[in-house]
């Protein structure tokens, strides 16, 4: 089998790979920044529930995720599971999980600002609100862009988990032709995909990250 036969096949799965890394950070990024805000609440039931769901979701696999998010509608409520429901659940894991380390980053970066620059806003007049979200977070996006980086191109290679729940994402799809035809050619072709998914991510993110120059 020919290398442009390869990724013609592989071609119907790397939609799936790609989908599931777009809805992550779309929903995970936002549900990170609240879950974050759970964290370092003054209260302590917010708190410490925060701080056990991220205890939770970093501290036990992600495929084991993808297997209880797929299953509990059923074992827990009784409800019967479609096959149409396993991409859902390979995004509401995907997303439960990310979450949770774009909580840590997002704390980690508003816990390093300065006391001082809070004081200034209040001192112009500006509310909690807009001290947060016009003097605070772009700087705190800027100083998080690395580790979420990080973040992004793990998540790339952790849609390959999806094969957990038989979704047929893109290097599902290269084992089964790899079975097929006894070679690694398909695997190895996915393997290129992967690299320069990631390479493509890699030079958005510093693309960004020199955009946003002007906080330093």
């Amino acid at each position: 089998m020919g290398i442009t036969t390869i990724f013609l096949q592989l071609a119907k799965g790397m939609g799936t790979t790609v989908g599931i890394f777009v809805l992550t950070l779309l929903f995970s990024l936002p549900l990170g920044l609240v879950l974050s805000f759970g964290r370092m609440s003054k209260r302590g039931l917010v708190k410490g529930l925060s701080k056990f769901y991220i205890s939770v979701m970093r501290g036990t696999p992600l495929m084991l995720q993808l297997i209880v998010v797929y299953f509990s509608p059923y074992y827990v409520f009784g409800i019967r599971i479609s096959s149409g429901y396993r991409f859902t659940a390979v995004i509401l894991a995907f997303v439960l999980n990310y979450a949770a380390y774009f909580a840590e980053i997002y704390r980690s970066g508003i816990e390093s600002m300065p006391a001082g620059q809070y004081e200034a806003a209040k001192v112009l007049g500006y509310s909690k609100g807009q001290t947060f979200f016009k003097i605070i977070l772009p700087q705190v996006i800027k100083r998080i862009l690395p580790p979420v980086t990080n973040e992004t191109i793990t998540l790339v290679k952790d849609t390959s988990l999806a094969f957990v729940l038989a979704e047929a994402e893109m290097f599902t799809i290269a084992k089964q032709i790899a079975a097929k035809e006894t070679s690694v050619m398909p695997l190895m072709a996915a393997g290129v995909f992967y690299y320069l998914f990631n390479l493509a991510v890699a030079f958005g993110m510093e693309y960004i990250e020199k955009r946003m120059n002007y906080y330093r």
